[in-house]
């Protein structure tokens, strides 16, 4: 089989013309260019110069022969850089989970990081619930994780991606959408309230049970849903009112007034990045970096 050294040296003597000046150009001497040439006709079969004491022309088969070897060369420094680039992280995939809200929260800013600093790297989104987000990150068939907290898993490393506050979201003809001041929570107390699953989404379950619990009020929890889009399609349909995160107000339905809450124990909503510890995945790496 021929080698990238011989097709780099047919190429030069093809583009000179010269054996001379080609083994001037590959800084080395003209009998071992000559010899190079001589095995890889050989290995072809077929003659690729023509050579006399004054000239060196191209065969027929040298000139077809010319265009694939620099699309070989071609190739091959291409394969070289893109390993190259797998290894630093410039190139490759990354396989991101998100959900819904943490995709209003730092999505966005998370694919404009890796837009801008890694062009070259492929990323894999793939919508899915924190409790999903776990089991894919344990499998290895997720790099990493937009989860909501907590992060119990030895195996997995995480931190704080966003903070943001909870507000109130209200059908716009509901009697607490009047008013620009701030809502005080005690006002949720005996109202219709739309609440989020204890399974699907417990992190928001949890977290609204123990606010109303320090408020000491007791709402009416008229229906469980797992995703923050849900919840306020059904606020904008008059099906109660509810609490998201801040950053939920961006999906603007125009039925939903949005207010700020008092509440009696502040606790923000925190977004969390999740990646196995083992992961080897040299652009996982470089994109926490970025970020």
């Amino acid at each position: 089989m021929f080698t990238l050294a011989q097709l780099t040296n047919f190429v030069a003597v093809a583009e000179e013309l010269h054996f001379g000046r080609a083994a001037e150009r590959l800084q080395m001497t003209q009998p071992p260019l000559s010899r190079q040439i001589q095995l890889l006709e050989g290995y072809l079969g077929v003659q690729l110069f023509d050579r006399t004491n004054r000239s060196v022309r191209m065969t027929p088969a040298g000139r077809a022969f010319l265009h694939e070897a620099r699309r070989i060369l071609r190739q091959a420094e291409q394969a070289t850089l893109a390993v190259r680039q797998v290894s630093t992280g410039e190139a490759g995939s990354i396989a991101i989970g998100f959900t819904a809200g943490g995709a209003y929260a730092m999505l966005d800013r998370l694919l404009d990081t890796a837009r801008l600093a890694m062009p070259a790297v492929e990323i894999v989104l793939r919508e899915m619930v924190t409790r999903d987000q776990f089991e894919a990150l344990a499998e290895s068939s997720l790099d990493l994780g937009l989860v909501r907290p907590p992060v119990t898993d030895p195996d997995l490393a995480s931190r704080i991606a966003a903070r943001e506050k909870l507000v109130a979201a209200l059908p716009a003809r509901h009697p607490l959408a009047e008013g620009q001041e701030p809502l005080d929570i005690a006002a949720f107390d005996g109202q219709d309230v739309l609440m989020y699953s204890p399974i699907e989404a417990r992190y928001f379950h949890e977290q609204l049970i123990s606010v109303f619990r320090a408020a000491r009020i007791t709402p009416v929890f008229t229906q469980y849903l797992s995703q923050v889009h849900s919840i306020l399609a059904l606020v904008n349909g008059g099906w109660g009112i509810a609490l998201v995160p801040e950053t939920a107000a961006s999906l603007r339905y125009a039925g939903v007034v949005f207010r700020d809450v008092r509440l009696t124990a502040p606790a923000p909503v925190e977004l969390m990045l999740a990646w196995r510890r083992s992961n080897d995945n040299p652009a996982l790496h470089a994109l926490l970096q970025h970020l």
